[in-house]
């Protein structure tokens, strides 16, 4: 079978997290994922893993794991949510995407199994897309022999379909208000919900955040006798504020150097420093501090913070801001700019159950022009939506009937020393870094 027709297959699974007009909404469990995994063989007990939850920060804090773990001469799968142009970057071994043949295999062979048990009565229904995605993802790390898998939780956590695994480490990154609808209308309540990752007497990589998500974090972790490791250690001193600073680390002084521009990513990388330590120093992995310098210096996660410059065009820079955290990173990234562009026009476009008002109120002030569009997903905010969001803030705004149109608009309206900055979505930076990545005609 191709690796098209199971593409095909798999998205048309899609839509876990949409509910149509009328019916009821999905409710999460793992019991689905436990009788697949069963079925497969339980692929997941196959390999050490790490498991990354929180609400942002988890795939760089993933990727830049990854990439030290690569570095220290390890086979490392790598497992991350959602792709920015294709599916098989979700599923990486050493760096580099699974290729289109072994996801067809691997997916057919899950989607055989998922049917029989269906079938057999075993399960309700067909598993979804997540599901299918993360059960690819195991299958595809135990048959690629990996010695540890990181894993980023999709949504939440204790309900999510990586937390079938038993980690290592559990590591949670930095909380705030997104996915309400599913994990709670409050930090404390979102908290609970990515602690859902911690383990009896396991280990929790962490630093300090909101107050209510480190109470809420704290006394998950106190009822299972989890220890905790604080990566405050490696966050650098006050002043350094790019992505190049001294620390300290295994004995050893060292120079961070992390392609992930804006000091957010700082809590980041301190977080896979912390990890990896931790892998070495309780979990017998074996990493010296030059090799951790080195898979920092070569982790690639684009999308964050990405400049992209062609010639004769005004540079775009990407970012996958999709929460008001995450605009608020954004916001700040753009103000410590140098040289300040001589303007800057915004491409934006987000999902509906995102908090689309406060997010137009930071960023939109920002730009002296939004350009507005929908995203290439069913669960888009309207244009409407859009609109009325703007109008609140009084930033000058137009709209576009498309993503690439929106971003002709803005280059025409930008000069070459500006800067378009396109945010809001993963599905939009995704498709538009796709159309900026093609060969120039």
């Amino acid at each position: 079978m191709s690796y098209s027709t199971a593409v095909e297959g798999l998205f048309a699974l899609a839509g876990e997290l949409h509910s149509a007009p009328g019916q009821p909404r999905r409710k999460f469990d793992l019991d689905a994922m436990r009788v697949l995994m069963d079925a497969l063989g339980s692929p997941q007990l196959r390999f050490p893993s790490v498991l990354i939850a929180g609400t942002n920060g988890k795939g760089s804090t993933s990727a830049t794991l990854a990439s030290i773990m690569h570095a220290g001469g390890y086979r490392v799968g790598l497992y991350t949510s959602p792709h920015l142009t294709r599916v098989n970057e979700r599923i990486r071994v050493d760096g580099r995407d699974i290729s289109d043949d072994d996801f067809a295999a691997y997916y057919f062979r899950v989607d055989d199994c998922a049917r029989k048990l269906v079938a057999d009565g075993k399960l309700k229904g067909h598993p979804s897309f997540f599901e299918m995605m993360t059960a690819l993802a195991f299958v595809a790390f135990a048959e690629q022999g990996v010695e540890i898998a990181i894993l980023e939780v999709g949504m939440g956590g204790r309900l999510d379909a990586t937390n079938i695994v038993e980690p290592l480490v559990s590591v949670i990154t930095d909380i705030s208000l997104d996915h309400m609808e599913w994990l709670g209308g409050t930090i404390t309540e979102i908290a609970r919900e990515k602690a859902g990752i911690l383990r009896q007497n396991g280990v929790l990589v962490t630093l300090p955040q909101h107050p209510e998500a480190n109470q809420a974090i704290g006394e998950v972790a106190t009822a299972l006798n989890v220890r905790g490791v604080n990566a405050v250690e490696y966050i650098p001193v006050r002043g350094d504020e790019g992505s190049r600073y001294p620390l300290t680390v295994l004995g050893e002084s060292i120079t961070v150097a992390s392609p992930l521009t804006g000091a957010h990513q700082q809590r980041n990388v301190a977080l896979a420093i912390a990890t990896a330590v931790e892998l070495c120093n309780h979990n017998g992995y074996k990493l010296t501090a030059s090799q951790i310098v080195s898979g920092i210096r070569t982790t690639r996660w684009p999308g964050r913070l990405e400049r992209i410059s062609r010639a004769g065009q005004t540079d775009v820079l990407l970012d996958v801001a999709h929460n008001p955290a995450g605009a608020w990173a954004l916001r700040s990234a753009l103000s410590h700019l140098e040289p300040q562009p001589q303007a800057m026009t915004a491409v934006f476009g987000c999902l509906k159950d995102k908090a689309v008002a406060e997010m137009a109120q930071i960023l939109f002030p920002m730009f002296d022009t939004v350009v507005l569009t929908e995203v290439s997903s069913p669960r888009s905010a309207s244009l409407e939506e859009l609109r009325i969001a703007a109008e609140t803030t009084g930033a000058r705004f137009l709209t576009a009937p498309s993503p690439h149109e929106a971003l002709k608009l803005a280059l025409e309206l930008t000069p070459p020393d500006g800067l378009v900055t396109v945010a809001g979505s993963v599905y939009l930076v995704g498709e538009l870094r796709g159309q900026l990545a093609e060969p120039e005609s």
